[in-house]
């Protein structure tokens, strides 16, 4: 392994478990300003004393604002780390930091405040050899669990020469580190149902019943999945809200299914095939988010290659179905590399973990990645 890979990734691990303690202390539920307010203010804390720290609008309105951390060298190459800071467990959920053999249990460790602390530990590593970069900034975002646009701030990056996402870290099946170049794009429908309200034990026959409708509407949703298929399509119906009353004909209702595809046009033809009328109720289905998908398997296989080099063993390049801001970034860095976070599971539900001898690991892949980058930044110029 390359020396100063090593050194690097073992000072970030040797406070990683620490650090991960004060930002998961902190209950960070997606659109709550006051908890991304007070994670903020543990990122603070813990970025490098030359840092420049700036406060930009989320993407998301009613959030609190996004954090860019920023750091100047003497050399060339620019490098944006990528992160979130909020999770989906309510704040009545939440699981504070502990122990458990060799898993870091607590809410939003491994989505993904496991991988923040890596990136700012990266940073400080990066902050220390400013002769190998011209900028690294570290992008952390409030709303990416749930914002339904676009990410505003890929142009401010555009043209910059690498970003690495911090999101959860994989093995590959043979075992080696996989970092993640190819997502599935991500969207939402929702179906709306409107029928006609009746007594459901005297007038049965005056109701037009939204459930029906609706249901009929996820069963034609769910024929469409298909994730052996050409665009590796899944198609599930998720949630299904209707009626006010056990003895009344509902009259509305609300179908939401989450949908992943290698083509965005896929959802479209989802969209579809949920039909306009139904048993004199009428259906209005609408794709209420679009999150792009994402290859960079041709940018990356070269410096992947030179980063396995200097890590001293393989990285595998490897796919993933879930959604990441990773995807938004890649069309204007087209060396984009996610996944490079500690391994662990359980996300967004109790008991989430981080694997602890992860944080070492995957230290040390992102080290080997943003030297091979920045060396090549500079052997460009």
């Amino acid at each position: 392994m390359d020396a100063w890979v090593q050194q690097a990734a073992a000072g970030i691990a040797e406070r990683a478990e620490r650090d991960l303690e004060a930002l998961v202390a902190v209950s960070s539920p997606s659109g709550d300003v006051h908890g991304a307010e007070d994670c903020v203010a543990v990122v603070r804390a813990l970025v490098p004393p030359a840092a420049a720290i700036e406060r930009i609008p989320c993407s998301s309105p009613g959030h609190a604002d996004d954090v860019v951390v920023r750091i100047a060298g003497s050399g060339s190459g620019r490098l944006l780390l990528l992160g979130h800071l909020d999770t989906v467990v309510p704040h009545e959920r939440h699981e504070p930091l502990r122990r458990d053999g060799e898993r870091l249990v607590g809410s939003g460790t491994v989505d993904m405040k496991g991988g923040d602390v890596l990136a700012l530990g990266l940073l400080r590593a990066l902050a220390e050899q400013p002769q190998r970069f011209a900028e690294v900034a570290l992008l952390l975002v409030v709303d990416e669990e749930w914002r339904t646009g676009p990410m505003v701030h890929v142009d401010r990056f555009a043209g910059w020469d690498g970003c690495l996402c911090f999101e959860a870290g994989e093995l590959a099946p043979d075992g080696s580190d996989a970092v993640i170049v190819r997502r599935k794009a991500a969207g939402t429908l929702r179906v709306r149902a409107r029928g006609v309200a009746a007594h459901a034990g005297s007038a049965p026959h005056k109701g037009r019943n939204a459930l029906l409708a609706l249901a009929a509407a996820a069963q034609a949703v769910a024929a469409a999945h298909a994730p052996d298929g050409h665009d590796r399509l899944t198609s599930v119906p998720t949630m299904l809200h209707s009626g006010d009353a056990f003895n009344v004909v509902p009259d509305a209702g609300e179908l939401a299914c989450d949908l992943r595809s290698d083509r965005t046009a896929a959802f479209e033809e989802v969209r579809a095939l949920v039909p306009r009328e139904l048993a004199g109720v009428e259906l209005d289905a609408e794709l209420t988010r679009v999150w792009p998908a994402m290859d960079a398997r041709a940018a990356t296989a070269p410096l992947l290659a030179s980063a396995a080099e200097l890590l001293g063993r393989p990285l595998v390049a490897a796919g993933r179905g879930g959604a990441s801001d990773a995807s938004h970034v890649a069309p204007a860095i087209p060396f984009t590399v996610d996944g490079l976070g500690p391994r662990g599971g359980r996300a967004h539900a109790p008991g989430e973990f981080v694997l602890a001898a992860a944080l070492h690991s995957r230290a040390e892949v992102a080290v080997a990645l943003a030297a091979a980058v920045l060396d090549a930044a500079g052997a460009t110029v």
